[in-house]
């Protein structure tokens, strides 16, 4: 048993003073989602879903909604591949430029996401892709690829490449051996990947800013918008409904790696 030593007791003070700072407001958001008051008052005075149902009787704020889900979907289907493609070729390449390639699809990560925005609009500009929803999908999926790369390339690194080696000199070629071998086994990690470019779709707000708009704006977009002319109590409930869309499919994320069958020593 480890002994509790005072450096151990207050690290975990630390710890658990930062997770309580950063769960704290949406320990705060979730009540003030159920207000029965016209503005926003912490504790509420009263209970009731009527912030709810503005949300999913208001055509704006669905429009927006769908734009968002569509973009999430799409994002999802195009990050994905794509990103495993690149994790596979960057984990069995040998090339010295592999490394730099790597950093360069990890600087969505890096960059401020204010210059990434800035970037993505005057780009867009010139190409006419402001206000759809392919430059959306496009520009989500720039900032989703880094999440697939990380999460897959964690897979293969606990993947035995003798297996696939032993498909192909059986006759499979690479292709056939990766989709029938290798991708079974790191589908957890491909299926995590897949779900925080969801996530991170569905909750960009910077870039979105920028790009979306007229019929393609996104709930991020319509929600900052409408604080600058009013605070909405139906902010919160969307805000409430992201986050617990968020940790459900992080939940999921969690569940998918421990189903997933662990190596026996022999």
């Amino acid at each position: 048993m480890r002994q509790l030593t005072l450096g151990r007791i207050l690290l975990g003070i630390v710890v658990a003073a930062i997770l309580i700072f950063s769960i704290l407001p949406v320990l705060v958001i979730i009540p003030v989602s159920f207000s029965d008051t016209r503005f926003m008052t912490f504790p509420p005075p009263g209970y009731s879903l009527r912030w709810y149902q503005s949300f999913i009787n208001n055509p704006t704020w669905m429009d927006a909604a769908r734009t968002s889900l569509l973009t999430a979907c799409l994002t999802v289907l195009i990050a994905t591949p794509l990103g495993v493609a690149a994790s596979y070729a960057l984990h069995n390449g040998r090339h010295w430029s592999l490394r730099y390639i790597r950093i360069g699809m990890m600087m969505p990560l890096i960059v401020p996401i204010i210059i990434v925005a800035v970037g993505v609009f005057f780009v867009y500009a010139k190409i006419g892709l402001l206000s759809t929803i392919t430059g959306l999908v496009l520009a989500n999926t720039m900032l989703g690829l880094p999440y697939v790369v990380t999460s897959v390339l964690a897979g293969l690194k606990g993947f035995d490449p003798a297996q696939e080696m032993v498909a192909r000199s059986l006759g499979m070629n690479r292709l056939r051996a990766f989709m029938l071998v290798t991708l079974p086994q790191i589908k957890a990690s491909v299926i995590s990947g897949a779900i925080f470019a969801f996530i991170q779709a569905l909750d960009e707000t910077i870039v979105s800013l920028f790009v979306s708009g007229g019929e393609n704006q996104t709930l991020t977009k319509r929600m900052f918008t409408t604080l600058r002319d009013e605070i909405d109590p139906t902010i919160a409930a969307i805000s409430t409904l992201l986050t617990a869309a968020s940790f459900a499919l992080v939940m999921l994320t969690v569940l998918s790696k421990n189903k997933t069958p662990r190596k026996t020593a022999k």
